[in-house]
């Protein structure tokens, strides 16, 4: 049997205690966002990004630099502004000279995307040109500059951030684009004990250094285990179901679906759907993919995949609450 196979076995084994350590390294610099912390790890697990959406002053960066050191991995961080260009994240040809013939001759200097953890902070800030030179990347793990494809080294891993109040001047990020993030996760507010520890912990001595857990060899490893993970035939259909309901005037979709959107998920939402219910599964030292295991995760699959229409604004409705009220109109049977 491969080593690298072995090693995921070996892992997976104890990935429910790695997984708990893994929130301990990361407490020492970030109190609580549990939730937000095991999305992150499953989307790296599933080889997917991750859009954070959260007001200013929530340790989203912090999180991000944290989560990496953990891991053992290079990290870089990128400041989207609207004067941002292409060439600023993937990289640029600068003419160097030989010194020894005289000759002068291109080379490509490569970007910060040429990391495996990558902070696109304020993505929305920046406009559509400079934000689609993420794409590639982030489908094919490659960049292509001046006719050179150039691979990126793995794992590759985007975070981005937005900020949800601060709209003016900004360029929102194009359904296409916001399709190849797996997650959109919701960076909330702490609760009132976690904010005075907060509070206590930052205006003292600085806490601990986080450890390193795990490896990016370890990370690939898991990845290519998690393809491997079988899932019946009964959790795909479910999670179809919910996809497919989405979509307004669908024969399988509900009135308040037709009633309240203008777009629904695509197949993408489907495949992000299960790859995360297995990464979800492993994560808590299971091998066995459930139902419920979706539900938990379709929340942030499907809200920036469904479009709420004029009817849902006028009547409170937003893609959570649509999202909520679909999960619980779909049946658990094929």
């Amino acid at each position: 049997m491969n080593t690298q196979i072995q090693s995921a076995e070996k892992l997976l084994a104890q990935l429910d205690k790695i997984r708990h350590r893994l929130l301990t390294q990361i407490h020492k610099a970030i109190i609580g966002q549990d939730d937000v912390i095991e999305l992150m790890m499953i989307s790296l697990l599933a080889r997917g990004h991750c859009l954070l959406v959260g007001v200013p002053g929530l340790a989203k960066t912090l999180l991000v630099q944290t989560f990496a050191k953990v891991l053992d991995l290079k990290f870089s961080r990128i400041q989207f502004t609207p004067d941002l260009m292409p060439s600023d994240i993937t990289g640029t040809e600068i003419i160097e000279e030989d010194r020894a013939s005289g000759k002068r001759a291109f080379r490509f200097v490569k970007g910060p995307i040429f990391t495996n953890v990558l902070l696109a902070d304020e993505i929305n800030r920046t406009p559509p040109k400079t934000q689609s030179a993420l794409l590639q990347a982030m489908q094919e793990y490659q960049v292509t500059a001046s006719g050179q494809t150039y691979s990126l080294d793995q794992p590759f891993f985007v975070l981005a951030t937005q900020n949800p109040i601060e709209q003016e001047g900004t360029y929102p990020l194009p359904e296409a684009q916001l399709d190849r993030f797996m997650f959109m996760i919701k960076v909330d507010y702490p609760e009132r004990e976690q904010e005075i520890h907060i509070i206590k912990a930052t205006t003292s001595e600085l806490l601990s250094e986080p450890e390193v857990v795990l490896t990016g060899a370890d990370v690939l490893a898991l990845q290519k285990m998690l393809r491997k993970v079988p899932v019946s035939d009964y959790v795909v259909q479910y999670a179809i179901n919910i996809v497919r309901a989405s979509r307004p005037d669908s024969p399988e979709s509900p009135d308040f679906i037709n009633d309240w959107l203008s777009w629904g998920a695509g197949p993408r939402a489907g495949q992000y759907l299960i790859l995360g219910a297995k990464a979800r599964a492993i994560l808590h030292g299971r091998i066995n993919v459930s139902c419920e295991d979706v539900r938990a995760i379709a929340p942030t699959v499907l809200r920036h995949r469904i479009f709420p229409n004029f009817n849902a604004d006028a009547e409170g409705m937003d893609s959570d609450k649509i999202i909520d009220r679909l999960i619980k109109h779909i049946p658990e049977k094929v």
